[in-house]
């Protein structure tokens, strides 16, 4: 093995650049808080309905944060980072 081999062996780069990093942090942010407003609802008794579990908030909201999430984790994941 040559030098210029071994030194080439030792590079250390990140996958993706800085400006991805920061869209997967977001991305993932909205994703976390997607599942956080959807969490809730039950009740302590199962015999007792609670029909809080079927509000706005849980069916539309939240779901819609989630998908939002995943698709800027795709542009992150996209995104070139040395286009300026």
């Amino acid at each position: 093995m040559t030098k210029k081999e071994h030194k080439s062996e030792n590079n250390h780069s990140f996958l993706f650049g800085k400006k991805n990093y920061k869209f997967m942090a977001i991305g993932l942010g909205v994703i976390a808080l997607g599942f956080i407003l959807m969490a809730g609802g039950g009740s302590d008794d199962p015999t007792i309905f609670n029909p809080e579990m079927y509000n706005f908030r849980r069916i539309r909201i939240a779901p819609t944060l989630v998908l939002i999430g995943l698709g800027i984790e795709i542009y992150a994941i996209l995104l070139n980072p040395d286009k300026k």
